[in-house]
């Protein structure tokens, strides 16, 4: 694998647009093997929950006095909100772990950490809840991905 599918692979699993429903693909596109490109993304992607409490609990603090980013953060809450509510409110932590585990826009680490968020969920348990739908949801694309070969790229990515 070179440098740059490297790091496009681990830009991919790190954003919140494709986690790692786009990274794994896009490595297995640049040619690396499913295996390598599973484990890469999905670890990378396990790695949100942390970034994503470290981020709200420090540079976001300072953001939040600045009305663009609050009006901007509020809207993006209120929708985070609303996805997750319904499967933490009923089933815990396991609807959140369900949540995450579903490899669809909108439902991954990033979401699922935010919703935890705002919903006062216990980080250290919400944490690992996110990380098992990640595993979940990396097994998910990855049997995709073998399935469908290159022709995955039409699930997770859209045309334009």
């Amino acid at each position: 694998m070179d440098t740059t599918t490297l790091l496009l692979t681990v830009a991919l699993s790190l954003l919140p647009i494709s986690e790692l429903r786009g990274a794994i693909p896009f490595a297995v596109l640049r040619g690396v093997d499913l295996v390598p490109a599973a484990l890469i993304g999905t670890a990378v992607n396990a790695m949100v929950p942390a970034i994503a409490y470290i981020f709200l609990s420090t540079i976001h603090r300072l953001f939040y006095r600045i009305g663009a980013y609050r009006r901007f953060f509020d809207r993006f809450v209120e929708k985070a909100r609303g996805k997750v509510h319904a499967s933490v409110e009923k089933y815990g932590y396991w609807g959140l772990l369900a949540f995450v585990a579903l490899p669809l826009p909108v439902t991954g680490a990033w979401t699922g950490t935010l919703g935890a968020w705002v919903l006062g969920m216990e980080r250290r348990k919400s944490m690992f809840a996110i990380m098992g739908g990640v595993v979940v949801a990396g097994v998910v694309v990855t049997i995709l991905v073998a399935a469908l070969g290159a022709g995955a790229k039409s699930i997770f990515f859209k045309s334009f």
